[in-house]
Parts: structure tokens; sequence; C-alpha cells
């Protein structure tokens, strides 16, 4: 039975938790070593691996690289030393070709939050549309939380008598399927680790779903911001899904799951302000300099508290989701304001932007990332007519 208050499915919790700190960098010998953008000042003279026969043909020849700087892309060209035209690729990484010869860490991108929670008319719903629908509209990040269930991890909102999305080798499996289909794109899976359990509790999950070739294990940990490869990179090697676990991961022990606070920061979650301040809520006291030397995803996911039988819930406040889910930098509310505003207060924008019932409305947050990548969003959107909303 469910009793006390439930907090939507991210609760920080605020005992029995430690969060991961690097006082050194280690190596993994193993991981597959990749080289710096073209035009980077940085020495190259490590070997790459070469792509197998398999591989994509995706071609990064010369063009251009990108790099943040201020919350806009700036090109920088590569030095030729032809006059005749380079080769160009039109192959699109992530749905754009820019992307290509953007490092992982320079790209901002749409996470669900909530991915699998996506039954009708239940109040701890997250997402309208499932997770295929997810991806091929464009998300790609995806979020969820994960508990113990008789022996097997199930992804669950809180408390499994709320809303229990089914075993995470199942959800897992499905991603999987998608993620062989499209060779051209790269993934992100986030995890939380609901019981605080240990991280051994992923490996059967992960590993029997199908994601196993796909799963990028980073050479060095912690993989500073300039530390990621480029996309193309992780597709001509086919290490195109990254694992992230919020608690608990153990990266000697378990390499292809990565420690999300050591890595990858977080704005304040479960908001119930609109303002959507863009500071660091985890890991605790982060310095601005450690902030500034790692990704973050900023949480615009607007609640609101309801009580269903003398329980308290903070569950997405679906009234206001056109205006929070809204492209529009006009005052604050709207994912186009936050994202504006993480990009004036970091000076850069963030790498994802996590939303609650992404296609609402008509897929604006994807309108909104493209603004913070410099590209244009011109795609459909978004999956099947989705049903109402009320919980």
């Amino acid at each position: 039975s469910i009793s006390g208050t439930i907090t939507g499915g991210d609760v920080v919790p605020t005992s029995g938790v430690s969060y991961i700190s690097y006082s050194t960098t280690s190596t993994n010998p193993s991981a597959i070593p990749f080289s710096d953008p073209p035009g980077s000042s940085k020495d190259t003279s490590g070997t790459k691996t070469s792509p197998s026969s398999t591989a994509p043909p995706v071609s990064v020849i010369g063009g251009t690289s990108s790099h943040l700087n201020n919350a806009t892309m700036a090109l920088s060209s590569a030095t030729r030393t032809s006059s005749s035209a380079a080769p160009t690729n039109t192959q699109p990484c992530n749905n754009y070709v820019d992307f290509c010869t953007r490092k992982y860490s320079n790209i901002t991108e749409v996470t669900a939050h909530n991915s699998m929670f996506t039954r009708a008319n239940n109040a701890a719903s997250n997402q309208a549309l499932d997770v295929i629908d997810q991806l091929n509209d464009g998300i790609r990040m995806l979020q969820g939380q994960a508990h113990m269930v008789n022996g097997s991890l199930h992804f669950c909102h809180t408390s499994c008598d709320l809303l229990d999305a089914g075993p995470v080798q199942d959800y897992l499996s499905t991603v999987a399927g998608w993620v062989e289909a499209h060779p051209f794109d790269v993934i992100t899976i986030l995890m939380g680790n609901g019981d605080l359990g240990p991280v051994s509790n992923f490996i059967e999950p992960v590993q029997n779903s199908g994601l196993a070739p796909y799963l990028y294990v980073p050479p060095k940990v912690p993989m500073g911001l300039d530390d990621w490869p480029l996309l193309s990179e992780m597709i001509l090697t086919s290490k195109r899904v990254v694992v992230f676990l919020d608690y608990n991961a153990n990266q000697t022990e378990v390499p292809y799951i990565l420690d999300e606070f050591s890595q990858l920061w977080e704005t304040p979650f479960d908001p119930t302000d609109p303002s959507f301040p863009c500071t660091v809520q985890r890991p605790p006291d982060l310095s601005r300099e450690d902030a500034e030397a790692r990704m973050y995803m900023a949480n615009h996911n607007l609640n609101v508290e309801i009580n269903i039988a003398g329980t308290s819930l903070l569950v997405p406040n679906t009234a206001l989701i056109n205006t929070t889910n809204n492209v529009s930098a006009a005052g604050s509310g709207s994912l186009g304001w936050t994202a504006s505003n993480c990009s004036s207060t970091w000076s850069r924008p963030p790498n994802f932007l996590l939303v609650d019932y992404y296609n609402m409305p008509n897929g604006t947050v994807f309108a909104v990332a493209a603004a913070m990548n410099n590209v244009t969003y011109n795609r459909q959107c978004c999956g099947l007519t989705a049903q109402s909303l009320a919980p």
C-alpha cells in the first residue's frame, strides 16, 4: 500500500547516499581511444582504433568543427593544404549532419523524464508516447527510476504500488532493438537507483537486453567536458549507448555503467517553482570551477501537489505543460527561457533538457534544443495521437 508523501519518482535521498569524488583521474586501457576534433590544438598522436568493415560509412573529412561559446555555436574551419574541395558528409548523426563533428559533450539533447511511465489515466505518468515514438521523434536521453521487485529490477515511480512499468530488461530490450535499427544515432540512458542498491543489480538486465555490443566504455574516469569523443567516432565504433547511474555506480567493477554526478551535474529537480533556477543541486557543494568542467542537465519538469486517499503526491503539472515546454524565451517558465538562462549563467547551453510530456505542444522542446545547437528544427512531431493528459 501507499502511505506518506511521494514526490513523483525522483526524490533526492537525504541519508544513506554518497557522491563519488575523484582526486585523480584513472585510465581504462580496454576503452577505445578517440581523437580530438578537426582543428583542435590538443595532441592527437595517440592511436585511434580503425572501424570494422561492418561499421556505418560515416565520412568526417575536413569540414568544420563546432565549439560552444557564450551559448552560441561558433564554427572554426579545419586547416586544409589542398585547394580542391574536401569530401562532404551528408549522413546525419542524431538527426543533424553538423553533429557528426561535434563532441558528445558539445550537443544539447532532449531528455524524456521517466520515459517508461506512459500509462494512460495514471497520475504518476510523465509521458504520453512510448519509448519507440520518443526515439523516433528525437529524444536522445531516456531517464527512469528502478526498484527491486521480488528479486527483479523494475522501473517504478518511487513506489511500485503507484506505477510499475515492468522489468528494466524488457524496456532496455525494446531500446536495443531501436538502437540496432538506427546505426547513426547515439543515445544516453540515465537510470535512478531507487533502492540505493549495488551496481551489480543492474548488470543482468543491461547485459541481457541486447545493449551490450553498443555500450560505451570511457577511456578515463571521470570524463571531463572536453574528454568526450566526437559523435561520429562513437558511431564508427558502434559504441553508441552511454549509460549513467545516479547512485552507487562503480566504474572499476562495471565500466559501462557510468557514475552520473562525477561527470554530469543537475539543476533542482521535481520543481514546483516555475522560475526554474539554473543552479547546481546535485552533487551538492560542487564548486563553479568543477561545474564548468563537466556536462550538466537542466531539469525542466514542473510539478503540482495533489492528494489521493490521504497521500500527498507531486505529479506533472499538465495544466501548464504548453507553457512549460514552450520555445519562447520571453519570461520565466518556458523551456526556451530556461535554456537561454542556463546558457547565460554557465556560458554554454545545457547538455540535456529534461521534460515531461515532450510532445506537448507539438514538439516545441526540440526547437529549443535546436536553437541551443545553432541548427534548424524542421522534423515532424510527435508520434501517434496522444490520449488525454488528465490524471
